[in-house]
């Protein structure tokens, strides 16, 4: 009998968290009993049993208005929780680990510091022959994979500001510093979701690199892969593929939709 009550509350729980996951998922924010009832495949009678339970926890509210429900302000309380203890570095390193393995480059996390952003974290490959990145030390946001990254998915106002009143410096000879050239390349990586470069920060180097987007759609990271041109360059397309996938998958867990 117990193990039937438990597999019973067991049941329950993951129903439970079920509705939860339909508002996370919904474009309305308010969803009936019908709706949920049909998304689910189960009878209105539990739904309505679920939702109430849910409502005396605060999870879900309703609207008096409409009839239908919207998440509540515990639901709130709760993702507020989750983003508070969450450590960008930590979460992303199994990432880096795992682009690392799979392309046999090196992978790094970056964070932007105002107009410059950081290297802090990398992953190398085994390799003899492999690119290493300097933690710590900041990096103009106009040159390279993971600084346009950055710059790219920044909101328009910060766009403008940094073109207004940020040097635009050649490091190597392929640094792009137009303003023309580099708003074309900007909205090239916001398009296709990942920036590319060749040689833009250092000679010789090769990297993909794509934003980590949190709850509210905001670039908080930047996760790259590079490797030396003469490698890379052949193999780039099927790296920028498993990055997208790592950061996709890295933005859902802050929250991003």
């Amino acid at each position: 009998m117990a193990a039937i009550e438990s597999q019973t509350q067991a049941g329950a729980v993951r129903r439970a968290a079920g509705v939860l996951a339909l508002f996370t998922d919904s474009p309305s924010p308010t969803l009936g009993i019908t709706e949920i009832a049909q998304a689910m495949g189960l009878s209105k009678a539990v739904v309505h049993r679920l939702v109430t339970s849910l409502r005396e926890s605060g999870l879900i509210e309703a609207d008096p208005a409409s009839r239908r429900y919207r998440l509540g302000p515990m639901a709130l309380a709760l993702g507020l929780a989750y983003l508070a203890h969450v450590d960008l570095r930590e979460r992303a390193h199994p990432v880096l680990e795992r682009l690392s393995a799979l392309t046999h480059e090196t992978a790094t996390l970056s964070l932007r510091q105002h107009w410059h952003r950081v290297y802090i974290d990398q992953v190398n490959p085994p390799s003899e022959v492999r690119m290493t990145v300097p933690i710590g030390r900041p990096f103009p946001l106009h040159a390279g994979a993971s600084s346009k990254a950055f710059l790219a998915f920044l909101n328009k106002e910060d766009q403008d500001a940094f073109f207004a009143t940020q040097p635009r410096e050649a490091l190597t000879a392929n640094t792009t510093t137009d303003e023309a050239t580099l708003r074309k390349d900007l909205d090239r990586i916001v398009r296709r979701g990942y920036a590319r470069s060749s040689g833009e920060r250092l000679a010789d180097a090769h990297s993909v690199a794509a934003p980590v987007l949190d709850h509210r759609g905001e670039v908080v990271g930047v996760i790259s892969v590079c490797g030396p041109t003469e490698r890379f360059a052949s193999s780039w397309e099927q790296a920028a593929e498993h990055l997208l996938t790592g950061t996709r998958d890295l933005s859902r867990q802050l929250g991003f939709r």
